[in-house]
């Protein structure tokens, strides 16, 4: 038999799983930044991102570190670069962090934690896919993770972690579409590549499936899957004003529902919903938004996440075990990599049949007979 349970994946993101049963720093001890940027020690949601910082765990010391070089979205973006560090930090290992102020920071970020002799690299986004490669194989001894990014063919020393979002994405669709009161819903990317638009496709089919099981015509604004070309994006991870400017547009236009896809650019949805008096709700996007933004939880329906934080446990953990590879990790519905969160506050506002049928459509998407197909999916 199986069941469907709300798990946590690790420290601050939780999945829905199915489970069979019965700027250039100095070279010193701790990073220090160049170029007139700050430095701080590790961060917390409430301080601003600063250029650098490191941990230790209690109880010891090691020869053993993690270095994580984060994207222009900073450490507390409170959606990708920071689930990576969470990932870092649940290793229980000594950490260092750099946090991108721009993108010619990557490389100069990048080797000076070779320099510094980090035992593994973690960089996170798209965007730093070409600074680790040239890295990665200008140092063929140096062990690197990259998230959100992998080479085909995968390079000897970087472990490659993606994920099919597309699936998760599915399955927030699906979830909009049968909460939406206004028939219209949407959705809006920070940057037009492909780690924002696979979540946007799946969203889309996911409202096309509900439409074609229960007779509707549940709209879907900002993005289409089968025009790429086009669709709302702010351009940006971290302009929250913009984030709110689109958002007011859709609630303008009669979405009721909005799912951004564009890291602490959401934050700027938030606060349009939050001003709209009950006229929307939102899905938030790749961490739990209760946990990461917990102000604004009572507007978030649920949150379409992926298990960041755990692959990137893993792949240090294999570092420091001797057991790393170089080759690509695909996370999706079934191993936990991708998923919807519980529904806090609207655990009682999510009909139970809607509930039920979000497991049979999991189900479905897990064993085949569901297709999710998104240009950006994992092939």
């Amino acid at each position: 038999m199986k069941k469907l349970l709300w798990t946590t994946a690790v420290a601050g993101v939780l999945v829905i799983t199915v489970s069979a049963c019965g700027s250039k720093p100095k070279n010193s001890g701790t990073p220090t930044s160049a170029g007139g940027a700050s430095t701080s020690s590790s961060p917390s949601s409430s301080a601003s991102p600063s250029a650098s910082g490191s941990a230790k765990p209690s109880g010891g010391t090691s020869s053993f570190k993690a270095c994580l070089v984060t994207d222009t979205g900073g450490i507390d973006d409170r959606s990708f670069n920071a689930s990576a560090y969470q990932g870092v930090k649940d290793s229980g290992v000594p950490n260092k962090f750099l946090q991108s102020q721009q993108a010619s920071d990557y490389a100069p970020n990048i080797q000076t934690f070779i320099t510094q002799k980090c035992s593994i690299i973690v960089t996170v986004g798209f965007n730093l896919g070409d600074a680790t490669a040239k890295a990665a194989k200008a140092n063929p001894d140096q062990k690197f993770a990259i998230v959100d990014f992998t080479y085909d063919p995968p390079l000897k020393n970087v472990k490659g972690l993606i994920y099919n979002t597309a699936q998760a994405g599915f399955l927030g669709g699906y979830l909009a579409a049968g909460m939406t009161k206004s028939q219209k819903v949407a959705t809006f990317g920070g940057l037009k590549i492909s780690t924002v638009t696979i979540y946007m496709d799946g969203f889309y089919d996911g409202v096309q499936y509900y439409n074609s099981k229960h007779g509707k015509n549940v709209q879907v604004l900002g993005w289409n899957e089968h025009n790429q070309k086009s669709g709302s994006f702010a351009n940006s991870f971290t302009d929250t004003g913009k984030g709110k400017s689109l958002t007011q547009q859709f609630i303008q236009q009669g979405a009721d529902i909005i799912f951004p896809v564009a890291g602490n650019v959401g934050l700027g949805a938030a606060a349009a919903v939050k001003a709209s008096n009950g006229a929307a709700n939102m899905l938030w996007v790749d961490t739990d938004g209760c946990i990461s933004a917990p102000q604004f939880c009572k507007y978030f329906i649920s949150s379409v996440v992926k298990g960041i934080p755990e692959s990137v446990k893993a792949a240090i953990v294999a570092a420091k075990n001797g057991t790393f590879t170089g080759s690509n990790y695909v996370g999706t519905l079934t191993n936990g990599g991708a998923g919807l969160s519980p529904f806090h506050d609207f655990d009682s506002k999510v009909p139970a049949a809607l509930k039920a049928e979000l497991k049979t459509v999991q189900t479905g998407i897990e064993n085949g007979s569901i297709k999710v197909a998104s240009p950006s999916a994992p092939k």
